[in-house]
């Protein structure tokens, strides 16, 4: 691995193993990944009987288990995802939710798909801070800073924005007027604007430049609206005029949605620099601070987003399409090929940059197909042989370009950014 901090990855037999290629819980530095989490029973190893609430509280248990077995609490929670196969069944999944968290409230990002693992009804994947740091960081208790702005959309069972050490998450945003409560009129355009206007105010509510953003997820109910979101996506950024003068845009992934909440066209979530960290670490001189936007030419290149963005301790990569680099086009190939070429794509980005495969902590992947997942598997243990990162696999109805797979990554950034050492 490069650099000098250590990752910590681990299993528990108290959470369900040899479900996937993957490690339940990887942590890097102040923060720590857990791998989405379906409604299996660990003392079997099969899907729960049951209805989607008993489902929910199945992956929230799983996730309890993981966080407790590594000392922590479910409160160490800064961002929850959950994946549904049916919007319908959110208020049930909600009325389980309250359960779990009573009092503080990460912030979250709610979608249904396609199809998700073992035919599952629900997923659920989680980020937990980790105020020990891992080796040789010294333990500190670090405060979560959990907020919320009148000017954005408030949600009964999220917070806008929870700060954690160097980063900041930002909690799926719908494009809902934070004055009526009500979806905005018109059609996608504004529902994209809105949505990255409600980002906004959030950031300003804190006193974080819109530039500070290091990646953007965008879930869309159909690609077919992704030109016209790349449209205002694009007066939106670069923000600031240093942003343009060096033409800085977030790492970004898009993600295809069968349903969003309240029926929604298109929601956006975020992952936000933090340079004045959490008490009690000091406060640092934000011109001083560097965010690490990178490309290289040996992997495919977007007008809208890096292919790697950099700050403090992470480095985040964009979600990769299997384009063949001759052409710019997917690559003709089955599921295999095209997974590969995902995979190779992001080895040349993270190899472009000074690392090494085993320094991602967290993969996502999301498969036009559920059924390919064996597929997909078969490939993905090349690239990553003995140590796993955490991982979150979802089946999607479609793909930008008519792809079958999509992948993207966080990865550790042992070196860190400056003017942390």
């Amino acid at each position: 691995m490069s650099g000098t901090i250590i990752k910590s990855a681990r299993n528990t037999p108290n959470a369900p193993q040899d479900l996937g290629p993957y490690t339940q819980s990887v942590a890097f530095s102040h923060y720590n990944n857990i791998s989405a989490q379906l409604p299996v029973d660990p003392n079997t190893g099969k899907m729960i009987e049951g209805d989607v609430a008993a489902q929910a509280r199945q992956c929230l248990s799983n996730i309890k288990a993981i966080v407790e077995s590594i000392g922590h609490v479910m409160d160490d929670m800064v961002k929850a995802t959950i994946f549904l196969k049916d919007m319908g069944d959110l208020e049930a999944v909600n009325s389980v939710y309250r359960e779990f968290f009573p009092g503080y409230l990460p912030t979250r990002t709610v979608l249904a798909v396609a199809g998700l693992p073992l035919g599952a009804a629900i997923q659920m994947e989680a980020l937990i801070s980790n105020g020990e740091g891992t080796f040789p960081q010294a333990p500190c208790a670090l405060v979560k800073l959990a907020r919320n702005s009148d000017k954005a959309p408030q949600c009964a069972l999220s917070t806008h924005t929870v700060a954690f050490s160097h980063y900041n998450n930002i909690g799926a945003q719908l494009p809902v007027d934070a004055a009526s409560g009500k979806l905005v009129a018109g059609g996608i355009q504004e529902q994209a604007a809105q949505c990255l206007r409600n980002i906004k105010n959030v950031l300003e509510s804190i006193d974080v430049p819109f530039d500070d953003i290091v990646k953007v997820n965008i879930y869309l109910t159909s690609l077919a609206d992704l030109e016209a979101v790349g449209e205002v996506y694009s007066t939106f950024f670069p923000d600031s005029a240093i942003a343009r003068a060096v033409a800085y845009l977030p790492a970004r992934s898009v993600v295809s949605a069968t349903a969003l909440p309240m029926g929604a066209r298109v929601q956006m979530d975020a992952v936000i620099s933090h340079g004045d960290g959490t008490p009690p670490q000091l406060v640092e001189d934000r011109h001083n601070l560097v965010i690490r936007a990178r490309n290289t030419y040996k992997a495919p290149r977007s007008p809208l987003h890096c292919q790697s963005v950099a700050f403090s301790h992470y480095n985040h990569i964009a979600g990769q399409l299997p384009i063949d680099m001759a052409t710019g086009k997917v690559l003709t190939g089955c599921i295999r090929e095209q997974t590969a070429q995902c995979l190779g794509h992001i080895k040349t980005i993270v190899e472009s940059i000074g690392h090494m495969m085993d320094d991602i902590v967290k993969v996502n992947i999301q498969v036009a197909n559920i059924a390919d997942l064996a597929e997909v598997d078969a490939v993905y243990t090349r690239y990553f042989p003995s140590y796993l990162p955490a991982r979150t696999v979802i089946g999607v109805s479609e793909l930008p370009a008519g792809a079958l797979v999509q992948i993207d990554a966080v990865m550790s950034n042992a070196e860190s950014t400056p003017p942390q050492a």
